[in-house]
């Protein structure tokens, strides 16, 4: 196999996200289950950016923040995601080639508004995420060349991104291209909205023995078995893929590749700011780790230490180098 020249290639939502404070009684008033993600047509995303407090406007993306994260952390990301030809296309498309990381989709004009995510962020830090897609569920398969994503040692996909029938088609092209190449295939279930809707498909896709690296946290390993027991969803999960890693908040992180099982705890934080993007920069230590041939304890530890850090501030996004916190893990 020739070596690659990405270390991970994330596909996902090309997402700017604009972030406010809330108070759980605007969180009634507007009907929102806090915690939650909904997605939202252009109309109520105008609306409800009407009444919601100044945001900040910050891009975004699951699978965009991890390769951010990625890219923090000193490896070689690059990312495919659909933007508009408008001002948050531009801003979107900024923000990630300014960290490194090689945007490999151009923008269109025929695609309608970028998407945006309104985040409300409440004194718990919970976030509560209104999304409208956009011109992210405009990605289509022909946007994928094999060539790049053959380029790439993992290719990484969001669950969120599975929804709209055009996106869903390039991730599967994509995920045909990786395994034509020999490559690693790494998914993450995203939400549980997500798994609500796609549980077959999502299973389908583990069951072929098209995902190597999965990714889960509590309440997804539950909605994705079947299983309350955290013990009994973890078994049931990882005799299906090659590797399974689940979050578990405060708790930690947990991996298991076949016998070889491993924790950690959470990394120590001074403040809890806002929880989003902690999933997502998990991911990117674990892969981070992953791509440069660490251990699975090891791993996880760069999860954990990517996500303390996202979650001290607003932003989905690193604000410090990930790979200065990570000390002599990643030498």
């Amino acid at each position: 196999m020739t070596a690659a020249h990405l270390d991970v290639l994330c596909i996902g939502n090309a997402i700017v996200d604009v972030i406010a404070d809330a108070d759980d009684a605007f969180l009634s008033e507007q009907k929102l289950d806090k915690g939650s993600m909904r997605l939202i047509d252009e109309a109520e995303a105008v609306r409800l950016y009407g009444v919601m407090r100044p945001g900040r406007e910050i891009s975004g993306g699951s699978a965009g923040n991890t390769a951010a994260g990625l890219a923090s952390f000193g490896l070689k990301a690059g990312f495919i995601g659909q933007v508009a030809s408008d001002e948050l296309g531009d801003i979107y498309r900024h923000d990630v080639t300014s960290l490194g990381v090689d945007f490999l989709v151009p923008a269109r004009g025929d695609v309608g508004a970028t998407a945006r995510s309104l985040i409300l962020v409440t004194p718990d830090a919970q976030r509560t995420m209104n999304t409208f897609l956009g011109a992210a569920q405009r990605l289509e398969a022909k946007d994928i060349d094999p060539a790049k994503v053959a380029d790439a040692a993992i290719l990484y996909l969001e669950g969120y991104l599975w929804d709209p029938a055009e996106p869903r088609a390039a991730m599967e092209a994509a995920i045909a291209a990786a395994r034509d190449a020999g490559r690693k295939v790494a998914f993450t279930l995203s939400d549980t909205f997500c798994i609500d809707r796609h549980r077959d498909g999502f299973l389908a896709l583990i069951n072929a023995g098209k995902i190597d690296i999965l990714f889960a946290n509590e309440a997804e390993l539950a909605a994705m078995t079947g299983e309350a027991d955290f013990a009994a969803g973890l078994a049931i999960l990882s005799a299906r893929v090659e590797t399974l890693v689940v979050t578990r908040s405060e708790h930690g992180a947990v991996a298991v590749r076949g016998s070889e099982r491993a924790s950690v705890p959470a990394e120590p934080i001074e403040r809890l700011v806002d929880t989003t993007g902690a999933g997502d920069l998990f991911a990117a230590g674990f892969l981070a780790g992953e791509a440069r041939g660490l251990g699975l304890e090891s791993s996880l530890k760069l999860g954990a230490i990517a996500a303390a850090e996202v979650i001290q501030h607003y932003g989905a996004r690193p604000e410090k180098a990930l790979k200065a916190l990570a000390g002599d893990l990643l030498d």
